[in-house]
């Protein structure tokens, strides 16, 4: 079979199972602000930068009629609760196997996350299996302009393993990192959730319902 020139992976509830811990941390900082987080404005932060993520929620406290000093104080209270949370999270079904398929084969990876480096390094801890893919775009790189769903994360990983996006697969879970990767020109890979089952994603896009069903 042809191979694709280079497999392009989100993290967060792609090859870790973190967004339900994701999810948590951000609702029970809006607690802290006597804001409710229902899953439609769950659904609409996932896979998207912490600091857009924080924007968003402080604009919905703010909505609210509620007080909030800013961005800073709402990740004060949010970050030693995803930390915590995040340390421990399990990897996805599949997902090992998949990147040593990659990497065993030659085809090359990169990581397109919208997590910081810092945070990439505290869920990646325990899966040394992650080290595999050497080439990372962080949401706080220095060459990364918008986050999803804007393509630059996705532009910017092909680039740097010198292939053209429109010859990559791009693995992703989110509506927002899907839209980027199509908007990169990637052939996209959605893996489904129950949170989002009834999502609606980019058209074209090949949906699964785990890794272990991605042959290559």
């Amino acid at each position: 079979m042809a191979y694709p020139a280079a497999c392009l992976f989100d993290l967060d509830g792609l090859l870790l199972d973190t967004e339900p811990l994701h999810a948590r941390a951000w609702r029970d900082a809006a607690r802290s602000f006597d804001t409710d987080l229902d899953p439609a404005r769950l659904l609409a932060l996932r896979g998207r930068r912490r600091l857009d993520c924080a924007d968003q929620v402080l604009a919905w406290i703010r909505d609210a009629g509620h007080p909030c000093d800013g961005r800073e104080a709402l990740l004060a209270v949010r970050q030693p609760i995803a930390e915590r949370l995040l340390a421990q999270a399990p990897a996805m079904a599949g997902a090992e196997r998949l990147v040593r398929n990659c990497y065993g084969l030659g085809v090359p990876m990169a990581l397109a996350t919208s997590s910081s480096r810092a945070a990439v390094e505290l869920k990646a801890a325990p899966h040394r299996w992650l080290e595999l893919i050497a080439t990372r775009v962080h949401g706080d790189d220095a060459e990364l302009g918008a986050g999803k769903p804007a393509p630059d994360v996705f532009l910017i990983a092909a680039a740097r393993l010198g292939v053209d996006a429109a010859s990559c697969w791009a693995f992703e879970d989110s509506p927002a990192g899907a839209m980027a990767a199509a908007a990169a020109g990637c052939r996209v890979h959605v893996l489904l959730t129950e949170a989002t089952q009834d999502a609606v994603f980019p058209v074209g896009s090949v949906m699964l319902e785990s890794l272990e069903e991605v042959v290559l």
